[in-house]
């Protein structure tokens, strides 16, 4: 069986991990997890870096720092994670959906100001497959109307934008650094934060609402509960295991760019013939390699195609549901079409992308996908 996802260990992760152990010192931010976070922010500009337990805790901070509260509007795409509503939902907002662009599953940035009403507070946008949103123009709407934009970058380390890392770009960020993500330590994420007003209070949200670590820095006598928070901040041995990723993120990179161009390349001349579409890369974005994805001319054919892969041995999945169709969030949606989050939904198929998968197995996958289509 060629699976979907195999998490890549350099090697070097039982060795910190056990130097964690010997330390004594487990709990969170310790000397891994501040290697972690500098390098982050030297590597990528990012104004402050904070590791958190996963994405989804990163967005909630984001949710906090951004003083969400009942009656707010806050406007991200229907085909996305539920975490990216999640978080925001948690704090009382509104949801906004909405809809993807027609040439790749990002926000339609052409959409956004009609959404926008008096209670709008923030604009969240998720960069797909780690290709960049049209952040320019997002940016530009956001400070026409005085608004927070908050980027999803779940899937986007170590990509950018006209030259910026994504995750530079708004006022808040978040990462993941779940097991299928291209750097991982199973569980993890990471907060940024880009504007300068937020970046105290971020460090107390992130230390259960305490002030404890300007505390450890010296910087108060004694440390007490001044504001909301959680436990978000991760354990030293998440953050060891981490940084044997970064310390190969280059290598890990490569490795993954090449299988997208593979599979580009080969599935290139099926994709002129409009048998399905692959991935577009528009000029304004570099492209990660996080995931490699096909889109099919109909439902019906993904079904028939995932079939026809999994008798050969092949895993290959489709992703998001559309948030604005989901069982819990049906009934509060405002009843607008969004036809190519739908599209996305029924028609689009990942194909497997990891660092251990081989140029021979890859060679199968593409292989089958082209008999199916003969």
């Amino acid at each position: 069986m060629i699976v979907f996802n195999k998490p890549y260990l350099t090697g070097n992760e039982s060795k910190y991990l056990n130097k964690v152990m010997r330390s004594g010192k487990i709990a969170g931010n310790g000397v891994f997890t501040k290697m972690c976070q500098n390098y982050f922010q030297r590597k990528y500009n990012f104004k402050k870096a904070l590791l958190t337990t996963s994405c989804t805790d990163a967005l909630e901070m984001c949710a906090i720092l951004l003083n969400i509260k009942e009656g707010d509007e806050v406007i991200i795409p229907s085909y996305t994670f539920v975490s990216t509503a999640n978080a925001f939902l948690l704090r009382g907002a509104k949801i906004v959906f909405a809809d993807s662009r027609i040439d790749n599953p990002n926000i339609d940035e052409t959409k956004i100001e009609s959404l926008i009403t008096d209670k709008t507070k923030a604009i969240v946008v998720v960069h797909y497959a780690g290709i960049a949103c049209e952040m320019d123009t997002i940016m530009s709407i956001s400070k026409k109307h005085n608004l927070f934009v908050v980027e999803d970058a779940a899937q986007a380390i170590d990509s950018y934008y006209k030259g910026k890392a994504l995750g530079s770009i708004g006022h808040l960020a978040a990462f993941s650094f779940h097991e299928t993500k291209n750097v991982q330590c199973g569980e993890g994420g990471l907060l940024v934060v880009n504007d300068d007003k937020f970046i105290d209070r971020a460090e107390i949200i992130w230390e259960k609402g305490t002030n404890r670590s300007a505390f450890f820095r010296g910087e108060v006598d004694k440390y007490g509960w001044i504001d909301i928070g959680s436990s978000f901040l991760p354990s030293e041995l998440n953050a060891a295991f981490l940084w044997a990723q970064i310390e190969n993120i280059e290598k890990i990179q490569k490795k993954r760019i090449d299988i997208w161009n593979n599979y580009y390349s080969y599935l290139k001349p099926n994709s002129e013939n409009q048998l399905f579409w692959l991935p577009n890369i528009l000029d304004y974005t570099t492209n990660n390699g996080h995931m490699f994805y096909i889109v099919c001319s109909t439902f019906k054919e993904r079904l028939s195609l995932i079939k026809h892969l999994k008798e050969k041995g092949i895993s290959s999945v489709f992703h998001y549901l559309s948030l604005h169709k989901s069982e819990f969030f049906k009934e509060k949606h405002d009843k607008r079409d969004l036809p190519e989050s739908d599209n996305y939904t029924n028609r689009l198929l990942r194909l497997p992308v990891y660092f251990d998968l081989s140029k021979k197995e890859q060679l199968i996958i593409i292989k089958e996908i082209k008999q199916f289509y003969k």
